[in-house]
């Protein structure tokens, strides 16, 4: 049966964990029509999938299907961080436990930063995973994910290669602004000059588990942030291109378009801690110029369409405006 403990984060904040009982799914087999499930391995995880979700809970399930579908596999342990949510998590994402070693944990509403380094704390694994509650994990994205981490002792954190839900003009956009932008970035080492948490991994051994891995103040932007400190230590992630993780934005344009906004004024502060760090991340005007032609030329794939560039430079530019806008409010 499922129990319910409290405990304070070191962050100060109190957090409800869902100790879920490590459950395997055995769907079709007369074990599962008998109401009898395989216990899952009480082995160490090699990886922590860490969630951090504020009312997505209809996105969390689909990325929770999703990672049943990485077995066989290596051994990984889900923990989800409910960062406040007005309701707590449904039973329709709780009874994932059944299928996969589940901490659900809530707290007060802090950001993701603090979210995330919450779930840092009470992780396993050897390797701790980054996803959002709006990713899907392909198959066999973390075998292949194990293998190259097995294969790359030199390195400390990993780039997982995103794609777009291409169901719709939002997300062919979406996927187009990937596509283009990770094959812009890659270094001729294999490094990445980008990091997103839509899937992102690095090593434990890599993190300072008191003090957590992001800053709590940049409620946006926080992954940016982070790659300003990696590159500060002279490191980019690596990046697997076998190891592929959907982002499905379920939101419609409008709507992007709005939190694109507020987006945008919410990340400043993150920008003006990488700027007082002397860091470059960003691309410069020339660099956008030559990734918007590239965009302009994958788009004329049917798969993509023409519109996906236009949904992808309206937002581009709805960003650039309001963060200029950031930047002339913050003038003396």
């Amino acid at each position: 049966m499922t129990k319910v403990t409290w405990q304070n984060c070191d962050f100060g904040i109190e957090c409800a964990i869902l100790n879920s009982v490590d459950k395997a799914c055995s769907r079709g087999t007369t074990e599962e029509r008998m109401g009898e499930r395989q216990p899952i391995s009480a082995t160490m995880p090699l990886f922590s999938i860490i969630i951090a979700v504020y009312n997505d809970w209809i996105a969390l399930d689909q990325c929770l299907r999703s990672l049943t579908l990485q077995s066989p596999g290596p051994l990984f342990e889900v923990v989800v961080v409910d960062d406040g949510s007005s309701e707590a998590a449904p039973d329709v994402i709780c009874q994932w436990n059944r299928c996969i070693p589940l901490t659900i944990i809530r707290q007060s509403h802090a950001g993701i930063s603090t979210a995330r380094n919450c779930g840092i704390q009470i992780s396993k694994g050897s390797v701790l995973l980054f996803v959002d509650a709006d990713s899907r994990t392909q198959a066999g994205c973390l075998s292949a994910l194990a293998a190259t981490i097995a294969d790359s002792p030199q390195h400390g954190c990993f780039q997982l290669h995103l794609v777009g839900d291409c169901s719709g003009l939002v997300g062919r956009a979406e996927d187009l602004r990937l596509r283009t932008f990770q094959s812009h970035m890659l270094q001729p080492d294999g490094r990445i000059r980008y990091l997103n948490t839509a899937g992102f991994a690095i090593r434990r051994s890599s993190v300072n588990i008191k003090d957590g891995l992001f800053d709590p103040t940049a409620l946006r932007a926080e992954d940016t942030l982070l790659l300003a400190n990696l590159m500060q230590g002279g490191e980019l992630p690596l990046f697997v291109p076998k190891a592929t993780v959907q982002h499905a934005i379920r939101l419609s344009l409008i709507e992007c378009l709005l939190k694109d906004i507020r987006s945008a004024f919410v990340e400043g502060r993150a920008y003006d801690i990488i700027a007082s760090k002397g860091v470059r991340v960003r691309v410069t005007h020339r660099e956008r110029l030559r990734v918007l032609l590239s965009m302009w030329r994958t788009a004329a794939q049917p798969s993509i369409g023409r519109s996906a560039w236009f949904v992808l430079v309206a937002r581009q530019t709805v960003q650039r405006i309001v963060s200029f806008g950031y930047e002339f409010l913050r003038m003396p």
